[in-house]
């Protein structure tokens, strides 16, 4: 796992050590195979310096790389993070946002990643004007203007409703993302930011 315990239990990232991402989507990957809990992915950019037992986040879920070859490598995914994560939804061809962990000393280019997925959204109106719909009781750890991942990529959100957010998406990002291919009604992994979550935890005792 990453650095704490995922109260959703979905993110089958291995041995429990310090692993943090940053939300800057690092190569789209496809969906070679599903075969039952293994799911083999075609890729390049994020094997380099992944041996076995590495950390990779998939489209933000953070994955555990069981094997490899020259261009794709395979994770055991458990049936928890299947339900909890649109992974379920993979299929062979399917484009998915690949990210490996930031090493130490590197800019930290997005904001810190768990790989934990907190809730499943819906596309509401696909990007570049990008609208999410999520469960409502992770819009409190939201602010005008603050950040939240989106399958794995770091975003500004804004104009907050009870249970949606907008991002205005860059033709890059579009270009290098799933976001390109996202339309209404696809599903997406969010992932709140743990900043937010953490000062929650801290000052619930101290609420009258």
């Amino acid at each position: 796992m990453s650095a704490s315990p995922n109260p959703l239990g979905n993110g089958d990232c291995g041995i429990r050590v310090w692993r943090v991402f940053t939300g800057i989507v690092e190569e789209l990957g496809t969906i070679a195979a599903r075969d039952g809990s293994r799911l083999r992915i075609a890729a390049t950019t994020v094997l380099d310096g992944s041996g076995l037992g590495a950390s990779i986040a998939v489209n933000g879920c953070c994955l555990t790389l069981v094997a490899s070859g020259n261009d794709w490598w395979e994770a055991e995914v458990s049936d928890e993070t299947y339900s909890r994560t649109n992974l379920t939804d993979a299929r062979a061809g399917d484009r998915v946002n690949l990210e490996r962990p930031m090493a130490l000393g590197e800019r930290l280019g997005g904001h810190i990643v768990l790989g934990h997925v907190d809730g499943v959204g819906t596309v509401v109106n696909p990007a570049p004007d990008l609208r999410v719909r999520i469960p409502s009781h992770l819009m409190r750890y939201l602010v005008e203007k603050g950040s939240v991942t989106v399958d794995g990529i770091s975003l500004t959100a804004f104009n907050l409703s009870p249970d949606t957010f907008d991002v205005a998406v860059i033709p890059h990002t579009a270009d290098v993302t799933t976001l390109g291919v996202r339309r209404p009604g696809d599903r997406v992994n969010i992932e709140m930011d743990v900043l937010a979550k953490h000062i929650e935890r801290l000052i619930e005792p101290h609420k009258s």
